[in-house]
């Protein structure tokens, strides 16, 4: 109990959040060409300096890191970090990060990713944390804005992993020959010439209006298409509807095309799509809203079945309808990734907001090296698991508070191993 006795006299005896508001200003003040604004900068700077030179003397063993906590977290914050340290044991040694809606929210932050949040997974870079972006984007994407954003020199530090297409592909720049593994080479010839047929028949074989409302993420295995209106509006949840149920279609018919299974083709597509919503019940949804879920399907022949077990259909409202693979996922890019890294005993902080990412969460809560955090709008099955577990549920646009709590858990761990 010591340990919380101290963060109870740190945030009761010091004015912390005169701290953190210099603290925030020194860290993010940016580069202008004005001698009183940088006079303003010189006087919060010493006004910073003097507060945390109060906490070093008040706290004579501790004080180095209760400074740099009082001057960086909320109260909530430290006392959450304490929390976590006590209940798990570990600081935390590699961020596992997804992107869209969860590191950068569209019409939260401009759908870039926040200066704070920027500035925050620097400092955790600099103090030794490896990053690990796991997304469904392309490489050349999300490359593009993490060298925007966080800059070359991280990026290309050997000490940065992308986990592109869901897991399909992984960049860690610095590695050798180890730099760009394409996952997908690895899957057996069949599962490739399947997604062969689907890729070259996706567009051409669409319907008018899917061709003219949708277009192909430019992936280098996945199949996925996205809408040509603004994600999450109407047009757009019904163009990727009526993509769902056509790539349901278009798979069953490429599967059954090239193992010759006996049917006709509205059977195969009733197998089809019986299978996928019976496997998902956001595909259930779409298909019983748009009056295409098969009443008797029948029971789905052994070869069928077995493609069916090994293939993943998607669907993100409003957003996208994607296929891809089950054997290559978030998880097992996530574990290229660290083996890359050299990370031999993971204890990782997983943010994601979708069902995707909800299979890396299981998997360090399965194998106990990690904690799940999510953005408040995340689906349903993605925020129980985060509140069952760690309810580390964070704002829109905010993932910077939770990324204050896993600094702060890493130097109160830091100071238990001096200790």
């Amino acid at each position: 109990m010591e340990r919380y006795d101290q963060l109870y006299r740190l945030y009761d005896d010091f004015d912390t959040k005169r701290l953190r508001a210099y603290q925030e200003f020194v860290d993010l003040f940016p580069p202008v060409d004005s001698r009183v604004a940088l006079e303003h900068w010189q006087n919060a700077n010493e006004k910073l300096t003097e507060g945390k030179d109060e906490i070093r003397e008040a706290f004579p063993a501790t004080g180095e890191t209760f400074a740099e906590i009082a001057a960086r977290a909320t109260r909530d914050q430290a006392f959450t970090a304490l929390d976590l340290l006590s209940k798990h044991g570990h600081s935390v040694n590699a961020l596992v990060l997804d992107v869209d809606e969860t590191l950068r929210s569209a019409g939260e932050t401009d759908n870039e990713i926040p200066r704070e949040t920027l500035y925050l997974l620097t400092e955790l870079h600099e103090s030794g944390v490896p990053i690990i972006v796991c997304t469904g984007q392309t490489l050349e994407n999300v490359k593009g804005f993490m060298i925007q954003g966080l800059g070359n020199e991280i990026v290309h530090s050997g000490r940065m992993s992308i986990v592109y297409e869901a897991g399909t592909g992984v960049f860690t720049p610095g590695h050798g020959g180890e730099t760009k593994q394409l996952l997908y080479e690895e899957l057996d010839e069949e599962i490739r010439e399947v997604f062969a047929r689907v890729r070259s028949r996706v567009l051409s074989d669409a319907p008018d209006h899917l061709r003219r409302g949708c277009h192909l993420q430019g992936n280098e295995f996945n199949v996925t298409m996205k809408p040509n209106f603004e994600t999450g509006s109407a047009e757009a949840k019904r163009v990727i509807d009526d993509a769902l149920v056509y790539m349901l279609d278009l798979l069953g018919e490429s599967i059954a095309e090239q193992v010759d299974i006996d049917g006709e083709p509205t059977q195969i597509t009733d197998w089809t799509r019986a299978y996928y919503a019976g496997a998902d019940s956001e595909i259930r949804t779409v298909l019983e809203e748009s009056g295409e879920l098969p009443t008797e399907a029948g029971e789905v022949p052994g070869q069928l079945d077995g493609f069916f077990e090994r293939i993943d259909v998607a669907y993100y409202e409003a957003d996208a309808a994607e296929i891809g693979s089950l054997e290559l996922n978030k998880v097992v890019g996530v574990q290229r990734a660290l083996d890359v890294l050299g990370v031999d005993e993971p204890f990782c902080v997983v943010m994601g907001d979708s069902k995707s990412d909800l299979r890396v969460m299981k998997w360090v809560e399965e194998e106990s090296c990690g904690l799940a955090a999510a953005p408040a709008h995340s689906s349903r099955d993605v925020l129980d698991h985060v509140i069952r577990t760690d309810e580390l549920v964070y704002e829109p646009g905010q993932a910077a508070d939770i990324l204050t709590t896993i600094a702060t858990l890493n130097r109160l761990a830091r100071l238990d191993s001096a200790g």
